[in-house]
């Protein structure tokens, strides 16, 4: 049985992750359009508003396997996606690489929690219906990359 200061506590982690995975997603948008080093972009964003109730470590490990390995990123998602990874939205394209990533490196984080949060992320930030193409390409991914927890 989960104690209240249990709850609270596991609700407050969900939600700096939540918040971590939403400033990675801008993080991500911004470096599409002006490329620089995750660096840069990890103390652009963690000095915003938002930045220090954030789970900055998760932020940075997102961040940090994202851009290191993008390439790896963008092949497997345009072989789950009906096109090439770099012909996305940027937005979908950001939401894809974060999703992607919690499946292939983040076990901790189960794949209906991964592909939720991306939802939601597509939902509140992409175009009308992304949020559609991006829980069908996640919903493929974790087949994939996790076919005993799906």
């Amino acid at each position: 049985m989960t104690s209240a200061s249990g709850k609270a506590r596991m609700n407050r982690a969900s939600a700096t992750r939540a918040l971590a995975r939403k400033l990675a997603l801008q993080a991500l948008y911004r470096w599409q359009l002006n490329p620089c080093e995750w660096q840069d972009l990890q103390a652009e964003f963690l000095a915003t508003e938002e930045g220090p109730r954030a789970d900055r470590e998760y932020f940075q490990v997102l961040l940090q396997s994202i851009c290191t390995d993008i390439a790896s990123l963008d092949e497997a998602i345009t072989g789950w996606a009906d096109r090439p990874s770099g012909e996305l939205d940027p937005i979908e394209r950001a939401v894809l690489l974060i999703g992607v990533q919690e499946l292939r490196s983040q076990l901790e984080v189960p794949y209906r929690v991964a592909i939720s949060e991306a939802v939601s992320l597509a939902r509140r930030f992409g175009a009308t219906d992304g949020h559609k193409f991006v829980n069908a390409v996640l919903d493929r991914a974790a087949r994939s990359l996790r076919p005993l927890e799906t």
